[in-house]
């Protein structure tokens, strides 16, 4: 049963990132994620079911439209398959919590959203986190109404703390970070401390990288941190739990 179970969240993830990746290519230009259907990048014909079929599709195509053979990004796949992965560990590490599992694919599911539009167009967009906060909140009140206070108080914190950094810091910081964070916060609850811990650590190695490898330079580069945030809540997700706890047992 499990087998299965995790089989199908893994299809199910990559129909989402299919739908994600016109959602983060529509949302900042203002178009309709309804319709129409989706449309080769190159020549803007319309691609045919047989043609949009998670990951397989590009492979089989070999990464080119069928209609005019021009490139089609590897982001598609990736943000496809990556989201199947995203779904299938979501489901696996928290199958024996419900409402917390549904949470986490809402929130995984967000996070793909915000991780292509930040590196694509370096926005969060207002819409995916309202939508994806709204989701939470029913999910939270109908299904777990006692943890209420403890995501408030884990969202106001987590988007304080990234507004004060955007304060001290206004370049490498921006207000979709902290609306994130929030957002992150009110679905991580206590795990979102070592999501935020785990964000500023991989922001800060790659920007440390980028500075041995380009020099000063480097510094006028601005690095989206939201695909930062995303990979910190997809830790704090799976394995805030274990991580608090290691903290707390070994320093309290």
């Amino acid at each position: 049963m499990l087998a299965e179970g995790v089989v199908f969240a893994f299809i199910a993830g990559l129909a989402a990132g299919s739908f994600v990746t016109v959602v983060a290519h529509r949302l900042p230009q203002g178009e309709s994620i309804v319709g129409p259907r989706s449309r080769c990048p190159g020549c803007g014909a319309q691609i045919a079911a047989y043609d949009n079929i998670p990951v397989v599709s590009w492979l089989f195509l070999r990464g080119r439209g069928r209609c005019c053979g021009g490139p089609i990004s590897a982001r598609y796949p990736l943000a496809e398959l990556g989201l199947g992965i995203s779904y299938l560990l979501t489901v696996l590490v928290l199958r024996h919590d419900p409402a917390q599992m549904a949470m986490g694919l809402v929130l995984v599911t967000a996070l793909m959203a915000v991780t292509i539009t930040d590196f694509e167009r370096r926005i969060i967009p207002n819409k995916v986190l309202l939508v994806t906060a709204v989701l939470g909140l029913l999910i939270a009140a109908i299904f777990d109404p006692s943890s209420l206070p403890e995501r408030a108080i884990a969202a106001a914190i987590a988007g304080g703390l990234l507004f004060t950094v955007a304060l001290l810091y206004p370049r490498g910081m921006g207000l979709g970070d902290v609306k994130l964070a929030a957002v992150m916060g009110f679905f991580l609850g206590r795990n979102v401390a070592p999501a935020l811990l785990v964000a500023l650590i991989a922001g800060s190695v790659v920007g440390l990288a980028l500075i041995a490898r380009d020099g000063a330079s480097a510094r006028k580069k601005a690095i989206p941190f939201g695909p930062f945030l995303a990979f910190g809540a997809l830790v704090g997700l799976l394995a805030g739990n274990q991580l608090v706890d290691w903290y707390l047992g070994t320093f309290s």
